[in-house]
């Protein structure tokens, strides 16, 4: 047996002649560290240190000496490079108090000279008296101080997460707190392990973090205990930070001030607002003409609905609901009941600053019953691109069109990346372009169409039903109004913009992000109504001819609750629709739906299956003859007709996802993937690693290998053997497949960069600017730690929430109130831990920026700086000086948006080109 592994035995308490160490568990035990043993350690050439020295001198690597050092252990006491480090540099601390321990037993006690001493140790004169001088390693005492108070912060709270800006807590660096982790480890048994947080408001992604732990804390305790693990220092300030305003408990408004107006008496055209009296300081909307909010009653219900100022109230009355329900109905059956929790009794997501303060009569201020979740201004900032469920349901032509200006606007992005002179900055735009190209070549999702928006819709009862109100449009103005889900042009209204109607400029005003049309519109829009529903307004033109067919004759006064509601009692023993089958029947009949429309079905076939889907909807919550709509309507025959696909092995499936539009969604199952994601140099493609783990099925007793469910159209080379011939499917495919062509090429652009060329001069010349910068990354770092433990408090809170309301993560509409949950729970943790959204970016100012462009900046840190920035501002930054030159990609993009609509104006702001340049290279 060597000496190392005697000194590894001896270390864990471990007689020499047992075999088997796998018992103990781990490779670290309580007691002192193992490198070096016996009255004089590190003399003797077999002990840790030694051995490094003399592998050292026969010219062997870090890597060679560690492997030739773990070739000397078991197995599970071998090393990586970084617990290698570690031992090396305790031993190294080591060795130096002993030295000092001798050298001064040898001075101090037994009286001995400096040369009798160096002559005894075998140093030189000057080195012994230097180690006397300097006392014991100042360094190590400094890495002991740091490690006894890691240990004091992990003792008193058992689990602690020591991931990135952890350290900056401690005032120490990064490497510090690892060393000091890693001290714990071998010489007290603490546990250091990798945790994933589902992130609260994004479940499919997950927030890896390292934990230290006390040794009876393992792995799976801290996973089935996350809310137990802990930040280093003291993040819970009573006040969540000056920065910050708290959401607060709603105050509630008395009943007596709230008036209904029925759906017989006009409430069912107004449906889901409420007029609010202007000029009521508690009701008071701020800036905003309009608002979708909250309002508690009572303290145990809450209205729903957009709010609007009126000037037309009763006396008494300062809000006015209206509702489709008939007259008669008692006020509070009307509302909403509130729910359990009293800090979130509407379930919903209040906006940040959605809750304000007003003065009182009494002259104090107090909290408005007003709780925001949207006001003006929030709708414009929603999502502008064109789904697959609109587009692909319109003329190729039009389809093929605004395809191929996608394509084209993609290649110019590309085309300017390419551009920048900075190759960090052009690295980080190309993996984000990647990204970006990747993630819509498996949405389908076009560019939007000139002029298009998103509209919160709102009421106007004295309006033409083929006009609108709408200022941001010019008067005369033709708008096609898409509501998702869209099921077919038969659900599309085209009106005209009427900015005269005096109703209009009264009620609404110069409204930002509204549109005001009559309640019949609201109608053919898929049964919409006003408490914040929207609407994708696009400008039609000869360019962009959107089409729109009569509404379905088989549609019109048909009713699901009426045609298949089923007796009270249930004498026949209908099969009632289960919550948790309500989001599988939607997506059947959603996909059939789809390739119908797709494959060209009559508009009798269509009506029928609009009509089951319209059953499906209200089924579970009103107990519908879901069975018999779908026997009736014949979805069966439409399912055999319609849905036809041929699988790999050639054999004809009947039924479920049949076209490219409907299989995109679907998934696959792949071997578990685990660590980081890697590029291939020369395609630009991802590399995974798999985990190789495999496990028991406890359904069969077999060993099966673990697996992931990813997307199938991204596991699939070419998007055309997912369609089914279709001409709208290959244009879609053709799509996909340029967009995934082009991420892979930006990938492999930026997987063979080279980094910026460091520059000491102009880090020299820029050094506030280089400060500046490091300071505003600090602090991002500094508020990560925070964000983590917001993460796991939230996480703690909504579990809580969906066990006490007994949610199922599986059902849609549970989904929805899972996520308002959520969103609720992550804002009121992010306020309790002090957590910043505003301190996670780093921003850049001129003159900093001038640095990064001179390589003040070393590559390693400019990129951690572009990481954390926002990616909209490198690009504006990194974008050369408005030019007069076309490039060939710009020339396509340029051409592409001609064709689509767009004006001059429009072509050269998006290009960056004066509009006389558009002008003249376009009409050559």
């Amino acid at each position: 047996m060597n000496q190392i592994e005697k000194d590894v035995r001896a270390y864990f308490g471990i007689p020499f002649n047992e075999s088997v160490l796998e018992h103990y568990g781990t490779k670290r035990h309580s007691g002192r560290y193992p490198w070096g043993s016996g009255d004089n350690p590190y003399q003797h050439s077999g002990d840790f240190l030694s051995r490094i020295e003399t592998l050292k001198k026969k010219g062997l690597s870090e890597k060679d000496i560690i492997n030739a050092i773990n070739d000397t252990l078991p197995k599970e006491y071998q090393l990586s490079p970084t617990e290698f480090r570690v031992a090396r540099s305790k031993a190294i601390s080591l060795r130096k108090q002993s030295e000092y321990e001798q050298i001064k037993d040898l001075k101090d006690n037994k009286g001995l000279g400096w040369t009798e001493i160096a002559n005894q140790l075998g140093m030189s004169e000057s080195s012994v008296r230097s180690k006397y001088a300097g006392n014991i390693d100042q360094k190590a005492k400094r890495a002991e101080n740091i490690a006894n108070t890691l240990k004091k912060e992990v003792d008193k709270k058992g689990m602690v997460d020591i991931s990135e800006g952890a350290n900056q807590v401690l005032g120490v660096t990064e490497t510090e707190l690892s060393n000091a982790a890693y001290t714990l480890e071998a010489e007290y048994g603490y546990k250091r392990y990798g945790v994933g947080i589902r992130q609260p408001t994004n479940i499919r992604q997950q927030t890896n973090i390292t934990v230290l732990a006390k040794p009876e804390f393992d792995q799976k305790y801290a996973y089935q205990h996350q809310d137990q693990i802990d930040s280093l220092g003291d993040y819970h300030s009573d006040d969540g930070g000056d920065t910050f305003t708290k959401l607060q408990r709603p105050s509630s408004l008395d009943s007596s001030r709230v008036a209904i107006r029925y759906g017989d008496e006009g409430g069912l055209d107004k449906d889901g607002v409420m007029e609010i009296r202007r000029g009521v300081p508690d009701l008071d909307l701020g800036k905003s003409h309009y608002a979708q909010v909250r309002i508690l009653v009572d303290g145990d219900h809450y209205l729903k609905g957009m709010a609007v100022y009126s000037d037309d109230l009763p006396d008494g009355i300062d809000v006015m609901f209206n509702t489709n329900k008939p007259s008669g109905t008692p006020k509070m059956k009307v509302l909403k009941e509130a729910k359990a929790d009293p800090d979130n009794p509407f379930g919903a997501a209040i906006k940040a600053n959605g809750q304000s303060m007003y003065i009182g009569a009494d002259g104090k201020e107090h909290l408005s019953p007003i709780n925001k979740l949207k006001e003006e201004g929030d709708w414009d900032t929603m999502s502008r691109n064109v789904s697959s469920q609109f587009l692909s349901k319109q003329p190729k032509k039009l389809i093929e069109n605004q395809l191929k200006f996608t394509v084209a606007d993609y290649q110019a992005q590309y085309d300017e990346i390419m551009h920048y002179d900075n190759p960090t900055v052009k690295k980080k735009l190309l993996n984000d372009f990647a990204d970006t190209c990747e993630g819509t070549s498996m949405t389908l999702k076009a560019s939007a169409f000139p002029g298009q928006s998103t509209k919160v819709i709102l009421p106007i009862n004295k309006i033409k039903e083929n006009e609108a109100y709408c200022p941001t449009y010019e008067n005369g103005t033709q708008l096609a109004l898409i509501r998702y889900p869209h099921a077919g042009t038969f659900e599309i209204p085209i009106v005209t913009v009427n900015n005269k109607n005096l109703h209009g400029k009264r009620n609404l005003g110069q409204i930002q992000d509204a549109i005001g049309i009559n309640a019949k519109v609201a109608e053919r829009l898929s049964g919409a109504d006003f408490d914040g529903d929207t609407v994708m307004t696009i400008p039609i033109s000869d360019k962009v001819p959107i089409k729109s067919t009569r509404p379905l004759k088989a549609l019109e006064g048909f009713d699901p609750k009426t045609a298949y509601a089923v007796p009270e009692g249930n004498p026949n023993h209908v099969r009632i629709m289960k919550k948790e089958e309500k989001q599988r029947e939607m997506g059947v009949i959603s996909n059939l739906i789809t390739d119908m429309t797709l494959r060209g079905a009559s508009e009798d076939e269509l009506a029928r299956a609009v009509k089951h889907s319209m059953v499906v909807i209200d089924a579970e919550k009103h107990k519908l003859d879901y069975k018999r709509s779908e026997k009736e309507n014949g979805i069966q025959e439409l399912k055999e007709k319609w849905q036809i696909r041929v699988d790999e092995d050639g054999n004809t499936k009947y039924g479920g996802a049949s076209t490219l539009l409907s299989r995109r969604k679907q998934t696959v199952r792949v071997p578990e993937r685990r660590g980081s994601i890697r590029v291939d140099k020369d395609t630009g493609e991802f590399i995974y690693k798999e985990s190789g783990r495999t496990f028991t099925d406890p359904k069969t007793g077999k060993e099966r290998i673990a697996e992931d469910t990813v997307s199938l159209i991204s596991e699939t080379k070419d998007a055309r053997t997912l369609s089914s011939g279709t001409i709208q499917e290959n244009l879609y495919a053709d799509f996909s497949n340029k967009l995934k062509a082009m991420a892979n090429q930006a990938r492999k652009e930026a997987a063979n960069m080279k980094g910026l060329e460091y520059s000491p001069s102009a880090a020299k010349a820029y050094a506030p600017e280089v400060a500046s910068l490091k300071e505003k990354y600090n602090r991002m770092i500094a508020n990560k730690p925070k964000e983590r433990k917001a993460m796991l408090i939230a996480n703690s809170n909504i579990k809580a929430k969906i066990q006490e309301q007994g949610l199922d993560p599986k059902n849609t509409e549970d989904k929805k109130e899972i996520k308002k949950i959520s969103s609720v729970e992550m804002q009121r943790a992010r306020d309790s831990v002090g957590a910043s959204g505003r301190k996670s970016k780093v921003t850049f100012t001129d003159k900093e920026w001038e640095a990064v462009q001179a390589g003040a900046i070393s590559d390693n840190m400019l990129t951690k700086f572009l990481d954390s920035s926002d990616s909209d501002e490198i690009v504006k930054r990194a974008m050369p000086k408005t030019t007069s030159v076309m490039s060939s990609a710009k020339m396509s993009k340029a051409k592409a948006m001609l064709r689509s609509g767009y004006t001059y104006k429009e072509i050269a702001q998006a290009c960056g080109v004066p509009e006389s340049t558009v002008y003249s290279a376009l009409n050559k």
